[in-house]
């Protein structure tokens, strides 16, 4: 017998979202963090446009919005000089730009929707081991009221750098620690640097960076999170061999007056800074683990992958590995997955993390100009709108029909669509809008009343196949009257839609839970769709 379905270690962006995915479909998790109270800090701040289209299939975008300010872009000086200017502008296709956001303010947004499902946060609890076997775990929790032990079907390690169910668990977590040691400041500043930019200023002596002072904005009138060299004087012991140091340092904690001396050398502009809000030490290193899960326990966010902060990429890989793993962790649970489908989880993720790590590493040693042969996706690749899953098992296309030359392949992200008209609704809907729903979406494309009746009869089956955890959309032409389709529908009539998919009459698209296609096929079948979806729900 178990007292809960999941425990999730660690009560940050990543294990917050585990959590909410959870109990958005209905499932009992407990969610523990060591810490008695949030941190409150501004570790990560910036927010990727793939990250705010999760938040709103999730609920939570209008209060992340409300509570950032936009990114716009880049602008570098070296020595003094201005060298270089990078907007991060985006397809019209894009529904949203780059933010930023406090990572307080993250954690404090994803608590009050867990909040709302009558979830809250056990603090002060901490994990001290766990012993997994074949039908669930036996965590052993120390906390205000004393020693516990809980019963849990599965255990998500959300707890870090240093996670201790990483450690428990002995998997490898190769890699190694860059030498320097920084210091972050969230301060104002009195400049007039154009807002919404992030600035780079750097020294070089001979070709060589010397000196540096990365300046991120925060909402509010000229506030920024600061990251700099530290000197001497707040200088820490380097880490041991084989440490892994990575994070804030428990160490003499940098003030006002250290910020400014930066500042002095190194601001584009004269500035004096005030307010400091928070400060504190950090060290970087990059290491990935070699697998994202043993059996019924699982790593997510920065206990199974850690890199230098450039491009903003940690916090919001660990918020799609949670993403990823909690719809597969709601179907098992519900009793309706196929054996192995929570080993997908690493098959997916792994990889990502891999591509995630490495990219940082480069982009940290020689800036964005170390991937010259791919300048025209920079922007896209940051915003994480790349990512995809082109060799999971999990995703395939009709072989057997007619091909779709274009649009979106399986594995990759589904993309939005602007001017779908709905009956009963007076404004045009977006395609987002109808992936909400935390389940499997069909999209039946129809050229005529008569092909998309055809349609009743597949989704039926498809519907049953997939336990009722399926919702099917007929995607009509422009003048295909809706009246006469017994299913639900939405009409394409600024044709976004049709170009965006390549989609001609007959053809489907099966969206996962997570927004990426699943499936495809030029004319859809039923016996090959229904063969498709046994990759993921049990017969």
């Amino acid at each position: 017998m178990t007292d809960v379905d999941v425990l999730v270690v660690g009560a940050g962006p990543v294990g917050l979202t585990v959590a909410g995915e959870l109990r958005r479909r209905g499932l009992a998790c407990r969610i523990i963090d060591r810490l008695e109270a949030p941190a409150g800090i501004a570790k990560a701040v910036g927010i990727q446009p793939r990250t705010l289209e999760v938040w709103e299939a999730t609920g939570v975008l209008a209060d992340a919005l409300d509570a950032s300010t936009p990114m716009l872009g880049q602008k570098v000086f070296v020595n003094g000089q201005e060298t270089s200017e990078m907007r991060m502008d985006l397809p019209p296709s894009v529904p949203f730009e780059f933010v930023s956001l406090p990572q307080y303010e993250t954690e404090r947004i994803l608590t009050e929707h867990l909040a709302r499902m009558d979830t809250s946060i056990e603090r002060g609890v901490e994990l001290t081991s766990f012993d997994p076997d074949s039908k669930g775990v036996s965590a052993e929790l120390v906390g205000p009221g004393g020693q516990e032990t809980v019963r849990a079907q599965f255990l998500v390690g959300c707890d870090g750098a240093h996670s201790a169910t990483r450690k428990s668990l002995g998997v490898e977590f190769a890699g190694g620690a860059f030498p320097d040691e920084y210091m972050l400041g969230d301060v104002e500043v009195d400049w007039s640097m154009p807002a919404g930019f992030a600035i780079r200023a750097m020294h070089q002596t001979n070709g060589q960076v010397d000196d540096a002072l990365v300046c991120i904005p925060l909402p509010g009138h000229n506030r920024y999170r600061m990251s700099m060299l530290v000197p001497p004087e707040l200088a820490t012991k380097p880490p041991a061999e084989g440490e892994v140091a990575h994070g804030m340092e428990a160490a003499r904690i940098p003030e006002l007056e250290h910020i400014q001396a930066v500042l002095d050398r190194l601001a584009p502009q004269a500035t004096r800074a005030s307010n400091l809000r928070w400060s504190s030490l950090f060290r970087i290193s990059h290491r990935i683990v070699d697998r994202y899960g043993d059996g019924r326990v699982f790593l997510a966010g920065d206990a199974a992958h850690i890199h230098p902060p450039t491009g903003a990429q940690g916090m919001n890989t660990g918020i799609q590995d949670a993403y990823n793993l909690g719809w597969k962790l709601g179907l098992t649970l519900q009793g309706v997955a196929i054996d192995g489908l929570l080993d997908t989880y690493n098959a997916e993720r792994h990889p990502v993390g891999e591509e995630v790590v490495g990219r940082t590493v480069r982009h940290a040693r020689a800036g964005f100009e170390a991937d010259p042969d791919d300048p025209s996706t920079v922007v896209l690749r940051e915003a994480q709108l790349l990512v995809g899953y082109p060799d999971s098992p999990l995703v395939g296309d009709d072989v057997e029909g007619t091909q779709l030359a274009e649009g979106p392949r399986p594995g990759q992200r589904a993309p939005d669509c602007r001017g779908l008209r709905r009956r009963s609704v007076a404004f045009p809907v977006r395609l987002f809008e109808l992936l909400r729903g935390g389940e499997h979406t069909l999209l039946l494309y129809a050229e005529g009343e008569e092909q998309a009746a055809g349609f009743s009869k597949l989704a039926t089956e498809a519907t049953e196949r997939a336990a009722r955890h399926l919702h099917t959309y007929v995607v009509l032409a422009a003048g295909v009257d809706p009246a006469q389709v017994l299913l639900p529908t939405v009409q394409d009539v600024a044709g976004e839609f049709r170009s965006a998919y390549d989609a001609t009459g007959g053809c489907g698209y099966l969206i996962r839970p997570d927004g990426y296609v699943g499936y495809r096929a030029g004319k859809i079948t039923s016996p090959n769709l229904l063969a498709h979806l046994g990759k993921t729900f049990a017969g």
